[in-house]
């Protein structure tokens, strides 16, 4: 199997393609991006960002890891994994590789496990971005500088630093959708593949955490601008979680960490054991 960092990348000044020389990305406008020693590049200018140091921070991303290094989340990893493969089968032999985004990849856990599961499939050309720093460091530092399995950049979903028209495929996991961003960078006929939570996810969490919960969301599927709908897969499973430390490391991980109150936080802080429902919805749509 092979599996190759993506290398179309753009510019985030002006858009124009990046080409690598000399651990830097430089565009003709002369412009240069240093590749960090740990292995990523910083294509997020100030402009670009809403606070100095934005996205999850080093203690998130680090609460991150654990949890999914515990292999909590594997079954959604599988789901994706699954999908995504299927897709690259597709193609025939001799076509380029199957060029995938991690639109918000974190610590890249869903790319190692992408990466992991490809056997015999078409090549696999791999970038994982995230608009936090402290994320994509943790990512490039698991990968293998000999062989790295991915491009890792630090960037916004708003601002892809990617060309037009040059991915099969976009990972948006629990994240935050740029629908014309993504349809830009994606070729036709290719796949966004989108994980959402499902009305009981994390529901017992929830429970302890707020006085009472909001409304569930309808979960019939959107109609997404520039695409059609392909499938949805959902997957759900009881979860069991031993200790304070991975209930706080999943506590730490979601939105909720800062959406609950001070006494809610306290009453997850005091739980020894939680048993919580993982509910999520795997949709894919396809790119007209």
């Amino acid at each position: 199997m092979s599996i190759t960092p993506f290398q179309a990348l753009a510019c985030p000044l002006d858009g124009k393609p990046l080409s690598w020389s000399d651990s830097v990305w430089r565009c003709s406008d002369g412009h240069s991006f240093d590749i960090a020693k740990q292995g990523y590049v910083n294509l997020l200018p100030v402009q670009q960002k809403r606070s100095h140091d934005p996205g999850d921070s080093k203690a998130m991303v680090a609460a991150r890891q654990r949890f999914l290094g515990a292999g909590h989340y594997q079954p959604i990893a599988e789901a994706v994994s699954n999908a995504v493969l299927s897709h690259a089968e597709v193609q025939a032999v001799g076509n380029p590789p199957f060029s995938c985004l991690d639109a918000g990849c974190g610590e890249g856990y869903y790319l190692r496990q992408l990466a992991d599961a490809a056997t015999n499939t078409q090549p696999l050309s791999l970038m994982g971005l995230d608009i936090s720093k402290w994320a994509v460091l943790a990512a490039a530092k698991q990968d293998n500088k000999q062989a790295p399995l991915s491009s890792w950049v630090v960037g916004s979903n708003a601002h892809l630093p990617v060309q037009t028209e040059t991915l099969d495929c976009v990972l948006c996991m629990f994240g935050f959708p740029v629908l014309s961003e993504f349809a830009r960078v994606l070729r036709t006929g290719g796949v966004l593949l989108q994980v959402e939570a499902g009305p009981n996810h994390l529901r017992e969490l929830r429970e302890v955490i707020y006085p009472t919960l909001k409304p569930e969301r309808s979960t019939e599927t959107e109609v997404l601008e520039g695409f059609t709908h392909h499938s949805s897969e959902r997957v759900s499973y009881s979860l069991a979680l031993n200790g304070s430390d991975a209930i706080a490391d999943l506590l730490a991980m979601t939105p909720h960490l800062y959406r609950a109150s001070a006494e809610g936080r306290a009453r997850a802080a005091a739980l020894e054991m939680l048993s919580v429902t993982v509910d999520v919805r795997v949709v894919i749509c396809t790119k007209i």
